[in-house]
């Protein structure tokens, strides 16, 4: 038995190195299993093997290892019976053997024990030079747009760029981020939307206390991560929500956002005046994840077009959302790569930078009013950086309410926004206000506390903030920063702003929507199933593979079991008949069932993005799902 598991784990460990692909692996392992099984004498005995296929069970690994431990077992003492001593002095392990078509020497436990270990070998020696000598399938670098191929063809040549020539995102630095001199310009669309302000007054967000705690004696039963925080976020203002890890800034986005689904939630949240209700609110806003989630198989102009499909009001025509999907484009800078498909993050189609973009225009082409951003600029150097801030900023200066959770910026980045909500660990804010030229109001503010350092010159405002704001910096120092915060002039100025953004302005109206959803359910079920139709018939790998297997299985049953449905005369001949039928719904079944898997785990994560976004329910998907596959 342990030979048996080394031989199935290099088998199997060769199958995923040659095939180099999830899909491709998941079906010839099942082809593999498929021809080791019916030509091994378990569904179909040797002596009944057509001899254009007796090759097949000489190199079956299992037909060793079913010889060795039939041997080993009905060769053994509890089979010493003589059923009939008259026909046969054979024992009843030995009938058991040769009515299987199975060797009755005791060498072949050897035999197949050796076999086992050789099979091992191979298969490690051929997993080493698939390694070696098999490439990956396709191109794995990141689409390149248009504008930039320009840019290095210019500069390989030597050659000078038209000064009208669209600025490329990758000659743009850090310093183009935001103007200085410039005030930022409202740009107009070809779809309106209202400008709404977003007001939090004492929230406080607890869960379950853990078991572990506990067990460590600690006797509350909940676990508070955000305690009675308070503020504002207005329309044209780009806000940074920070803090050091633990501090909360996720959670409390989430929470704002209506993406916390658990715990236990208390305080006060409203919407232009009027109290927040999560399902008209999911219609007005947007959520940029930090995971860039896609459907790997559509382009970027078909997976903004999806977006728009399901999330702009029925009033909104074919022809003007597609002029507003082209006006998105433009202002997140994605107008070159239109064409491109979106790809596997890491593996092929868009790089980190851009994928980022598309996480910010699939949420606009929704015309939301408030956009939730999770750190839009982690795991992006710097000047990829610089540019995905400059789409956040052409998204703000359209007059819209942005938040951005934010890690460790650097000076450029830092100084794009316009206000700071700054959290510290145990989920209490120490700060919210502007920042000032050059962070020049939060400076400011914290070298006023007493016992403070001073910023040194060029020193990153960012980073010297977190810096004299750490839990061990208030130990030092004797203070609370939240309680200096409550007690501060900025905090009363807040509360005021606070109270004012709460009482909804004359003449105005609570949001409502008379639906759920934006579309019919039988518009979901029709972009839906637009949208698996492209998914699964430009995945080359599944196709393929599904139709040349189900060929090969097809025209391997037909020549194996060739002529043996019409023998009756023995019960082994039923025998036959019944693995025939076993063998050709199981591998069938299986086979196909293996490679949708991998297809299915990928749209399933987009599904959960795309389903708390509002834009269809579980059974237009599930109907495109299944649709596209029958």
């Amino acid at each position: 038995m342990l030979a048996i598991n080394q031989m199935a784990a290099s088998l199997f460990r060769f199958i995923g190195g040659a095939a180099r692909n999830m899909i491709v692996a998941n079906v010839f392992a099942s082809f593999m299993l498929l021809i080791f099984m019916v030509l091994g004498g378990f569904i179909l005995v040797r002596d009944k093997v057509k001899k254009w296929w007796i090759w097949g069970y000489w190199i079956s690994p299992l037909m060793y290892a079913q010889n060795a431990i039939s041997v080993n077992e009905f060769l053994g003492h509890s089979w010493d019976k003589i059923l009939d001593s008259t026909a046969s002095n054979e024992t009843l392990g030995v009938q058991v053997l040769k009515s299987r078509g199975v060797f009755t020497e005791a060498k072949w436990y050897w035999i197949g024990l050796g076999a086992m270990l050789g099979f091992t070998l191979l298969f490690n020696v051929l997993f080493t030079l698939s390694l070696t000598y098999l490439k990956a399938y396709g191109n794995s670098r990141s689409s390149v747009s248009e504008d930039e191929l320009k840019e290095k063809h210019a500069n390989l040549n030597g050659e000078a760029l038209d000064n009208d020539h669209f600025e490329s995102p990758s000659t743009a630095g850090t310093t183009a981020i935001v103007q200085e001199d410039s005030s930022p310009t409202r740009r107009g669309m070809v779809l309106p939307f209202l400008p709404l302000s977003l007001v939090f007054d004492n929230i406080r967000y607890a869960v379950d206390m853990p078991p572990e705690m506990k067990a460590q004696g600690v006797l509350e039963d909940r676990l508070e991560l955000l305690k009675g925080v308070s503020g504002s976020f207005r329309p044209g203002v780009l806000t940074a929500l920070m803090g050091v890890s633990g501090a909360g800034k996720t959670t409390l986005m989430d929470v704002l956002a209506g993406r916390k689904t658990g715990g236990y939630i208390e305080g006060n949240i409203s919407i232009s005046g009027y109290p927040k209700k999560q399902e008209t609110f999911a219609r007005v806003s947007g959520y940029c994840e930090q995971n860039d989630i896609h459907s790997p198989q559509v382009t970027v102009y078909e997976s903004l077009l999806f977006s728009a499909w399901l999330r702009l009001p029925e009033d909104v025509d074919s022809d003007k959302r597609k002029m507003f999907i082209d006006e998105v484009m433009e202002l997140v800078e994605l107008k070159p790569l239109r064409d491109a498909l979106v790809g596997l993050p890491g593996v092929n189609g868009l790089s980190t930078e851009q994928r980022k973009r598309l996480n910010i225009a699939v949420e606009l082409v929704a015309n939301p009013s408030i956009i939730f951003m999770d750190e839009p600029t982690s795991g992006l150097d710097a000047r990829a950086a610089a540019i995905v801030m400059r789409t956040v900023r052409n998204t703000v200066d359209t007059g819209r309410t942005v938040v951005c959770t934010i890690h460790q910026p650097s000076i450029d980045i830092f100084e794009a926004f316009d206000e700071l909500f700054l959290m510290k660990r145990g989920g209490e804010e120490i700060y919210a206000g502007p920042l000032g030229h050059h962070s020049s109001e939060l400076i400011k503010y914290y070298e006023g506390i007493h016992g403070v350092s001073k910023i040194k010159d060029g020193y990153n405002p960012a980073t010297w903030m977190l810096e004299v704001t750490t839990m061990g910096q208030e130990q030092m120092l004797g203070v609370d920063f939240s309680d200096v915060y409550k007690k501060s002039e900025l905090y009363q100025r807040n509360k005021a702003l606070i109270k004012e953004l709460s009482q909804p302005a004359p003449g105005s109206g609570d949001l409502f929507f008379p639906t759920q959803y934006s579309q019919t359910w039988i518009t979901q079920c029709v972009a839906c199933l637009w949208k698996q139709n492209l998914s699964y018939w430009r995945n080359p790998p599944y196709n393929a593979v599904r139709f040349l297997f189900t060929t090969v299985i097809a025209l391997l049953f037909g020549t194996i079991f060739w002529d043996l449905g019409g023998k009756m005369s023995q019960s082994q001949d039923l025998f036959n008949a019944m693995g025939s039928m076993y063998a050709a719904v199981l591998f069938i079944g299986v086979m196909n069932c293996t490679s949708v898997q991998p297809v299915v785990a990928v749209e399933r994560t987009v599904f959960y993005r795309e389903r708390a976004a509002g834009m269809y329910s579980a059974f237009p998907y599930a109907f495109g799902q299944a649709s596209v596959l029958i």
